[in-house]
């Protein structure tokens, strides 16, 4: 199966996750859905996450979701920057996601991180997604 936007279909399955109340996740590992994923443990918004090997020998990320009170941590997951029209900004346009209490998430010549940590290092990049 081809994934022509592999952050989409990981924030997808997120939020699918969510909906069914479901404790964790599957999705295909990649690099760059790792480093996304390790924003957003980093942010407090997942528990974890691991790499695991399914039966037929490809490679996968098993998300551990969190909850507060029953209720999903994340409760918006919006993709900003897409395959056919990339989103990028400089450090002084970061946006901040809902004053300051949620992230954006953006990728970097120093890597991928959140919107705090851009602005840290002064960096900044292409915006993939917000988390609220």
């Amino acid at each position: 199966m081809v994934i022509n936007d592999p952050i989409g279909d990981l924030l997808a399955r997120i939020r699918n996750a969510h909906l069914r109340k479901r404790d964790e996740v599957i999705t295909p590992a990649s690099k760059l859905r790792a480093w996304v994923l390790d924003v957003l443990k980093s942010e407090g918004f997942i528990r974890g996450y691991k790499s695991i090997e399914s039966d037929d020998g490809k490679n996968n990320i098993k998300i551990d979701l969190k909850y507060f009170d029953g209720e999903p941590v994340i409760k918006e997951l919006k993709r900003i920057s897409t395959p056919g029209r990339r989103v990028y900004t400089n450090v002084k346009n970061i946006p901040r996601v809902r004053q300051g209490l949620g992230i954006a998430i953006i990728s970097t010549p120093k890597g991928v991180m959140s919107d705090s940590q851009a602005r840290a290092t002064n960096v900044g990049g292409e915006i993939l997604c917000t988390v609220f």
